[in-house]
């Protein structure tokens, strides 16, 4: 497994809301979750980002070797997977 780079701007964004996330599969590839939408597994990778965890799947850990914004979820694009619980 190659070492995988968090970019700054994902960093920032995990201190500045204080949560813990995780990076997991999306029906269109990796996606950054928090953790109270998609809790961590037993099997992550944990990268300490301050106070706070980014968990990496280790199922994308083999796939990706940096994680960046573009991953974030982001609710206003209404994605159809089942994976999301948007009521």
């Amino acid at each position: 497994m190659t070492r995988i780079e968090i970019d700054d701007e994902v960093i920032e964004y995990i201190r500045k809301t204080g949560k813990d996330y995780r990076v997991s599969t999306d029906c269109s590839g990796p996606v950054i979750l928090p953790t109270d939408m998609k809790p961590p597994k037993e099997s992550d990778l944990k990268v300490k980002v301050g106070n706070n965890t980014l968990y990496i799947s280790r199922i994308q850990a083999r796939y990706i070797d940096r994680v960046s914004m573009d991953m974030m979820y982001d609710p206003s694009r209404r994605l159809n997977c089942v994976l999301y619980d948007e009521a």
